[in-house]
């Protein structure tokens, strides 16, 4: 077992930063009336708190934010344009439910449809972008779950791209939690539109149901949903002072219920903890010997950012470790796993992440081969 010293020297920056005399309590999450939950870290992914988040609910209109999703891929490939023109179906123009008013055979920008989509929950902009995308919505509900299996969302399907009920059509508050981070770290820059808080199209003015908005300035989306099945549902995400979280409320009775339990789970999570990069990607960690190489040693990190989410106070019981797979023999590959790094917290581990070689190392002479092959033997 080696210990890991550079740990050291970002635990004592941080507790230099922040002394704290005894470890501050931890109390549970706010009780909420919501059916479902969940809240959870953006960068580390840990959960907070939850209940029920595997429970299957109706989406509703949270639905739209695959429908973004699946448009913001479909522009990134440059399989549409912002500005393409969209001429809109008499199936898009009936769309019950909440509209951007849009009229039947006009041709809008996929921009505008877009905006009212995110900005108004327009079921009528959200049909309209998915047969200008796939030809017919039923067509574009099978990217829709393509995408869902992509990304992990192994308790969800999608029939459209609104919301509308139907029995086939669900989620699960850990599902829609995942999908929140995706559109976050995929499309940051499109993810910005969740943010704007009224739209005007064709005269009329409509406001972002996302209440919070206005209230607290560190939340930037994400969406709102509501059918009679599935009450008021809202996914949102805030960030503070470097620390972003992603809330997921399934099924409140209003839209009061849910931003105010939206809001108290956010300032639960962001009282009482803390998420802190300890390592970067392809940081190096250690040096090891690499036997019969070219060069004698090889430097070992980790593929990508290491981040923790722990209580505030927590950072100076942190412990971390690292456990090599055996000898490392060339050839090694770059990226390569040699061992795996563990995180612990006081007696309870917290996560565990592949070490990986940082460098390609080729086979050394045959001299060199030979003498570390003796070498091995006499271990």
């Amino acid at each position: 077992m080696h210990r890991i010293a550079p740990i050291t020297v970002v635990l004592l920056c941080l507790l230099a930063v922040r002394v704290m005399a005894a470890t501050a309590p931890v109390p549970a999450a706010p009780p909420l009336a919501a059916k479902s939950y969940t809240l959870q870290d953006y960068d580390s992914g840990y959960v907070l708190s939850s209940r029920a988040p595997d429970l299957r609910v109706e989406p509703a209109s949270l639905t739209k934010m695959m429908t973004a999703y699946v448009i913001f891929q479909e522009l990134k490939a440059g399989h549409m344009r912002l500005d393409d023109k969209v001429r809109v179906s008499e199936k898009a123009w009936r769309m019950p439910g909440s509209r951007m008013f849009i009229e039947v055979d006009k041709v809008i920008t996929a921009e505008d449809l877009l905006k009212g989509m995110i900005i108004q929950s327009g079921n009528d902009a959200s049909v309209a972008l998915a047969e200008h995308s796939a030809g017919s919505e039923e067509a574009f509900a099978q990217l829709m779950n393509q995408y869902a299996q992509r990304l992990g969302l192994t308790a969800t399907h999608f029939v459209n791209s609104t919301g509308l009920p139907d029995p086939e059509h669900y989620t699960t508050a850990r599902d829609m939690a995942k999908l929140a981070e995706a559109l976050i770290r995929d499309f940051p820059e499109e993810y910005q539109w969740h943010a704007i808080q009224k739209f005007t199209f064709n005269g009329i003015t409509q406001y972002n149901r996302n209440k919070l908005l206005w209230r607290d300035k560190s939340i930037d989306g994400i969406k709102t949903g509501h059918t009679e099945a599935a009450g008021y549902c809202l996914v949102a995400s805030a960030k503070r002072d470097g620390m972003r979280l992603i809330s997921v409320v399934m099924g409140t009775e209003s839209e009061k219920a849910r931003a105010r339990d939206t809001q108290a789970l956010l300032n639960y999570g962001f009282r009482f903890f803390q998420t802190r990069r300890l390592y970067k990607k392809l940081q190096p960690l250690k040096q090891v010997r690499a036997w019969k190489g070219a060069t004698e040693m090889v430097d070992v990190g980790l593929a990508d950012d290491l981040y923790v989410t722990v209580p505030r106070g927590q950072y100076r019981k942190l412990q971390a470790s690292m456990q090599l797979e055996g000898q490392v023999v060339a050839p090694v590959g770059k990226g390569q796993r040699l061992g795996m790094l563990s995180l612990s917290l006081g007696d309870r581990q917290l996560l565990e992440r592949p070490l990986v070689s940082l460098q390609t190392v080729d086979e050394g002479t045959l001299w060199r081969q030979l003498v570390d092959h003796v070498m091995l033997m006499l271990e």
